[in-house]
C-alpha cells in the first residue's frame, strides 16, 4: 500500500472513531435526559436513605417509594437546619404534595466521571489539604461557614463523625500560620446507602474570604475527587446555584458536566433567598409593614410593594390578591374603618354591644358644662375625635386651664375634640385577628431616671434615641407642651438636673409613637378583658383590630373601653405570633399548619 493510501486509511479510521464517539456522547446525553438520575437498579439501595451532615440531612429521593413518603421526610426537618432532597426524579409530583412548604432548588447538578478523571499537575503553594483531625479544626470550619453565611455545625458533630466512612471532611491548612483556610465535605453513596450506581457527592465547599492563597477551592475539589476515585466510586456530583458563574466555570474546567438532576428543599428562613426574590424598596418600609412582608415571603406568598413610604403592599397567593397598608387590608370594610376613625362613633357602637365606656362629652362653647364635667370626674382626658398615634392626646388633666390648653392643641389635629373621664390604671392593647385574641400587652408611658449629672432634656433625648433604635425609628419622645406639662407635675423643668435614682414620667399617654413601651401579658390577661375585646371587634365587624382598654391590672376584670385602632401595629408583640395569624387570616391555606393538614398530619 502506498504512503498516500496509508494516510487516507488512517484519516478515515480517525474520522470513524470520532464520529462513533460523538454518536455515543449524543446517545448518552439523550438517555440521561430521559431517565431519572439516581434511578435505583433492580438490586436496589437501602430504603429511605438519609445522611445527617450536621447542618441538615441529605435525603436521597431515589430510595423512597413515593412522593408522599419523601414529603413526610422533608417535614421532619429540625429547627435551624437545612435538609435537601436530592435526585428527585419527578419534582413536579413532589411539589404538588406540599406546594406551600417546599420548593424546587434553583441549582444545577454537575457530575465528574471519576473513571476518566485525570489529576491536576499543578501543586498547591503555601497550603496543603488533609483530613479534619481535631475539634480545633471543627471550630475553624464553623468560622469559615459563618463568614460565608452557611449553617454552622456543632463542633462535636464533626468530631463524633471523624470515623464515619460515609462522610469525608477535608480541610486546607496554611503552611506558615497553621490556620484552616478552606473546607469541603464528601459523601460516599456506596457506604451511605449501598448505592448501586456507586456514586459520591461533594458538599459545603468553602474558602476563608481572608485567605491569601489562590486555587484553594480547586485543590479541595480535586483532592476529594481523587479520594473517591481511589475508593472505586464511579462519579462525584455537586450542586451549584444556577447564577454562580464563577463556580460553574471552575467545575467545567475540572471536567464536570451538567446532568438532569433536581433537588427540593423546605421553605425556611435559611432558604428564603432561594425562593423569594429581593424586593424593590423593601428598606423604605416601616417595621410594621416589614414584619408582615417578611412573614408573607417566608411562607411563599408573593409580595409587591406598591408604596413603601406609606406602608402599602399587595399580597398574592393561590389566585387571591389582597392590598394592604400595614395591618389594614381590603378585608376591613369602609364602614368598619369609618367607625374606628371617629372615636365618638366607636364609643357608641361598642357601648350598644355591652362594652363599658367612660363618660364623654364634646368640647364646645359651653364653659359651664365643661366645668361641671371636670368637677364631677376630677381628672379628664382630652383627645381629638379623629387622630392616631397619640397625637394631641392629654391625660390626667385636673385644672380648667390645662383642659382649655389641651383642647386648643387637639383642635390642630381635628376640629372636634372629645373630653372623657379619666380611668386610673394601665393602658392595655389587645390585638384581635379573625375575632380571636392574638396578643395582649400593657403599654407604659416613657420614664427617665436621673443620674445626678444630666438635665431632664438630656435624659429624654437619650431615651428617645434608644426607643428609636429599638423600633426602627417609629418611637420617639416629643419635646413639646404636653411633655412640659407632665414634667411640671413632678415639679421639674427640661433644664433641671434630676437627682440620681429618681424616676419621673415624661408623658402620660402610653402610645408607642410617643415613646411608650410594650410589655406582653397575653398569658395572664383576665378572660373578661379578652371577652370585651372580642365583643368590641364583633360589634365593629372588623377582622384585624387593636382594642385599647384602661385597666386596673391585666389580671383583674375591671376596665373601660378607650378606642379601636383599625391599623394596629403588629410589631413589638414578641413572642406572640401576630404576623403569622395575620397571614393565616388572608391566606388560610398557607403556613405549616395548613400544609400539615393537607398532608394528613392533623
Amino acid at each position: 500500500m502506498t504512503t498516500k493510501s496509508t494516510e487516507r486509511a488512517r484519516t478515515s479510521a480517525q474520522r470513524f472513531r470520532s464520529d462513533k464517539a460523538v454518536a455515543h456522547r449524543l446517545k448518552r446525553q439523550r438517555f440521561e435526559s430521559l431517565r431519572k438520575t439516581g434511578q435505583p437498579h433492580e438490586d436496589g439501595p437501602s430504603p429511605s436513605a438519609c445522611v445527617d451532615c450536621g447542618w441538615g440531612r441529605l435525603i436521597f429521593a431515589q430510595t423512597f417509594d413515593d412522593a408522599g413518603e419523601l414529603a413526610a421526610a422533608l417535614r421532619e426537618e429540625a429547627p435551624e437546619h437545612r435538609d435537601i432532597a436530592v435526585y428527585v426524579g419527578d419534582p413536579h409530583v413532589l411539589l404538588a404534595e406540599a406546594p406551600q412548604e417546599i420548593f424546587l432548588d434553583p441549582s444545577h447538578t454537575f457530575r465528574l466521571e471519576l473513571s476518566t478523571y485525570r489529576s491536576g499537575r499543578k501543586q498547591p503553594r503555601g497550603f496543603f489539604v488533609r483530613r479534619l483531625t481535631s475539634e480545633a479544626d471543627a471550630r475553624a470550619v464553623n468560622r469559615i461557614y459563618a463568614s460565608r453565611g452557611m449553617v454552622p455545625v456543632r463542633p462535636d458533630f464533626f468530631w463524633s463523625n471523624r470515623d464515619n466512612r460515609a462522610i469525608t471532611y477535608l480541610v486546607a491548612e496554611d503552611e506558615h500560620t497553621g490556620e484552616v483556610i478552606g473546607t469541603v465535605t464528601g459523601i460516599d453513596h456506596i457506604r451511605a446507602f449501598s448505592d448501586p450506581e456507586q456514586g459520591s457527592s461533594l458538599w459545603c465547599l468553602a474558602v476563608d474570604p481572608q485567605a491569601r492563597h489562590a486555587g484553594i477551592g480547586e485543590t479541595l475539589v480535586r483532592r476529594l475527587g481523587e479520594h473517591f476515585k481511589a475508593r472505586g466510586n464511579a462519579f462525584m456530583d455537586l450542586s451549584v446555584l444556577h447564577d454562580n458563574e464563577q463556580a460553574i466555570a471552575l467545575y467545567e474546567k475540572l471536567g464536570f458536566r451538567r446532568i438532569p438532576a433536581f433537588s427540593v428543599k423546605r421553605k425556611n428562613s435559611i432558604n428564603e433567598r432561594l425562593y423569594a426574590s429581593p424586593l424593590e424598596a423593601y428598606d423604605a418600609l416601616n417595621p410594621y409593614a416589614r414584619l408582615l412582608v417578611d412573614e408573607a415571603r417566608r411562607r411563599g406568598v408573593h409580595v409587591e410593594i406598591t408604596d413603601a413610604e406609606g406602608g402599602f403592599f399587595r399580597l398574592s397567593h393561590g389566585g387571591r390578591s389582597v392590598h394592604c397598608r400595614e395591618s389594614l387590608t381590603e378585608l376591613t370594610s369602609g364602614v368598619a374603618m369609618s367607625i374606628c376613625d371617629d372615636k365618638a362613633v366607636t364609643r357608641r357602637v361598642v357601648e350598644r354591644a355591652g362594652i363599658l365606656v367612660p363618660e364623654q362629652m364634646t368640647a364646645g362653647e359651653d364653659e359651664e358644662a365643661l366645668v361641671a364635667f371636670l368637677e364631677k370626674h376630677g381628672r379628664v382626658v382630652v383627645k381629638p375625635a379623629r387622630g392616631e398615634q397619640g397625637r394631641a392626646v392629654a391625660v390626667g388633666l385636673v385644672t380648667l386651664d390645662e383642659v382649655k390648653a389641651a383642647i386648643q392643641a387637639a383642635r390642630e389635629v381635628c376640629d372636634r375634640v372629645l373630653i372623657e373621664a379619666c380611668f386610673e390604671g394601665e393602658d392595655l392593647r389587645l390585638v384581635v385577628i379573625d375575632f380571636k385574641l392574638v396578643a395582649a400587652a400593657v403599654r407604659r408611658p416613657p420614664h427617665v431616671v436621673g443620674d445626678g449629672r444630666s438635665t431632664v432634656r438630656e435624659l429624654i433625648e437619650r431615651l428617645s434615641r434608644r426607643r428609636a433604635a429599638a423600633t426602627g425609628g417609629e418611637s420617639t419622645i416629643p419635646v413639646d407642651a404636653e411633655t412640659e406639662r407632665c414634667l411640671s407635675m413632678s415639679d421639674v423643668t427640661f433644664d433641671d438636673v434630676l437627682e440620681e435614682g429618681r424616676e419621673i414620667a415624661v408623658r402620660k399617654a402610653a402610645n408607642l409613637h410617643t415613646g411608650g413601651s410594650i410589655h406582653d401579658v397575653t398569658e395572664i390577661v383576665h378572660p373578661r378583658l379578652v371577652e370585651a375585646a372580642i365583643n368590641a371587634a364583633r360589634a365593629i365587624d372588623i377582622p384585624v383590630v387593636g382594642i385599647d382598654l384602661m385597666v386596673k391590672s391585666p389580671t383583674e376584670p375591671d376596665y373601660v373601653f378607650i378606642e379601636a385602632n383599625e391599623r394596629p401595629g403588629l410589631a413589638n408583640h414578641e413572642p406572640q405570633p401576630t404576623a403569622e395569624r395575620f397571614i393565616d387570616l388572608l391566606f388560610p391555606l398557607s403556613g405549616h399548619r395548613a400544609a400539615r393538614h393537607a398532608l394528613g398530619r392533623i
